[in-house]
């Protein structure tokens, strides 16, 4: 049952701390479920949080708060504790979430952490996790899976497998590996239970078709597959072909959602990693860049409209049509640049032909363009006369085609160069179209009107 938060129950917590009231709190607060007690602590300023969060004396309730909590939360809160204290809290993580948070800290502070963990086989999994590009599957991948290995009995992988338990919160499947630790295959945990215990692992696992990654292989063809096959979970393997780790479900969709994020704050304007709790000046700085490429796109916009000034003073009626003109040119480029940024995201093979893409979408724009520019002819003609109704619907035509080529080239060739595609969906592609429709239309008026 989802717990609601209220700014009643919330000052009620914040006075309960203030009188040090550990048992209300315990019974009011950490008897929730671990998300909820997340969503209180992130209300909360930093001492308040730390004082309810270790009065949680269960250390798995207090991982799983901890990686509930908002990220900038989270790590405000680390940022408060010594040394000792997140090797503490980094013992009770899984490796991957302790592998990102570790990942946050200063390198000086990185090696002072290690160096206080307790657990040398939990310190080992860390650092070896470092060591990957947290855009592969081996920064996505965790350490603790079951494994069994294809010679043993099931009797012996029964008592294996309990002492892997001690390790492993969430089990989905074994994987089977033979005596040099290489994937050969996966086996299901009911199968398992089911068999004989005198039977050998190699009898009961399934060793065709296979679906596994590469510690190399991206985050995002990590997500295809798990996508694709309904998965929830895979095993991740090395060079060798040797199983070194695992990615579940919920690390996958953790990713899809900060891309996503990260994407449409790219397309919207905004940089960094911000939100609607940032600080002010977080805020400010982070839209900044884009506003500062908009004026100067502006600025570039302006000039090319007083370069036609003595055309404009000859025939005001061509500034009528400016909105006209920069509008829908953004608004065809930004279109075409979704579509493709979509198809990317997919994994959409065909993109790799860059020109049947282009003639496709330049096919589109010319039919769209070709309606539209007919439906403005028809209305500026009875209020502006045919020759200027000549003038706005050819470059409207004019720029609609060059919107949407220009909208599927630009993330086509990025995507090309490893650069993030939704960067052209943002102010760049509506600034740059902006500025060349501009021209187009001032240029098309000039030579139809001889001025």
């Amino acid at each position: 049952m989802s717990h609601e938060l209220t700014k009643d129950f919330l000052q009620e917590i914040r006075l309960r701390v203030v009188n040090y009231d550990a048992l209300w709190l315990k019974e009011q607060v950490l008897h929730l479920h671990y998300a909820d007690i997340a969503e209180i602590l992130d209300k909360l300023s930093n001492e308040e949080a730390k004082y309810i969060y270790y009065l949680a004396e269960d250390e798995d309730l207090q991982a799983d708060i901890l990686m509930e909590l908002d990220e900038e939360v989270r790590d405000r809160f680390i940022a408060s504790l010594s040394s000792k204290e997140i090797a503490d809290q980094l013992e009770n993580l899984d490796s991957d979430d302790a592998a990102d948070i570790l990942a946050e800290l200063p390198k000086d502070q990185i090696h002072e952490v290690i160096s206080q963990m307790e657990d040398d086989d939990a310190a080992e999994d860390i650092v070896d996790l470092l060591n990957y590009d947290e855009a592969t599957a081996g920064g996505l991948m965790q350490k603790e899976f079951f494994q069994a290995h294809v010679e043993w009995t099931v009797r012996r992988a029964l008592i294996e497998l309990r002492k892997q338990a001690e390790d492993v919160e969430k089990v989905y499947n074994i994987f089977v590996v033979n005596e040099s630790d290489q994937l050969v295959g996966v086996l299901s945990l009911k199968r398992l239970l089911f068999a004989d215990t005198r039977t050998t692992i190699e009898e009961l696992y399934q060793s065709k078709n296979i679906i596994k990654v590469k510690t190399s292989d991206t985050s995002e063809k990590v997500a295809r597959i798990m996508e694709k096959y309904d998965l929830v979970s895979i095993p991740v393997v090395d060079y060798q072909s040797k199983l070194v780790g695992r990615i579940t479900l919920d690390d996958v969709v953790d990713y899809i959602r900060e891309e996503a994020d990260k994407d449409f704050k790219m397309a919207t304007g905004i940089s960094d990693r911000t939100d609607a709790n940032s600080s002010f000046w977080k805020s400010g700085f982070s839209r900044l860049p884009w506003l500062i490429l908009a004026m100067v796109g502006g600025t570039i916009g302006a000039k090319v409209i007083s370069s036609f000034e003595g055309g404009i003073s000859k025939l005001p009626a061509l500034a009528f049509f400016i909105p006209l003109i920069t509008a829908m040119g953004g608004n065809v480029g930004v279109q075409s640049s979704a579509i493709v940024v979509q198809s990317i995201a997919k994994g959409d093979h065909g993109l790799t032909r860059i020109f049947p893409r282009l003639l496709r979408e330049a096919g589109v724009g010319l039919m769209n363009g070709i309606i539209l520019s007919g439906l403005i002819f028809g209305v500026a003609s009875v209020f502006s006369g045919i020759q200027l109704a000549t003038v706005v619907s050819l470059s409207l035509l004019t720029v609609i085609v060059f919107a949407a080529t220009f909208g599927t080239l630009f993330p086509m060739l990025l995507h090309r160069y490893r650069i993030d595609p939704a960067l052209a969906i943002g102010p760049f592609v509506t600034t740059l179209n902006d500025i060349i429709g501009l021209f187009i239309y001032f240029s098309i008026g000039m030579l139809l009107f001889n001025l």
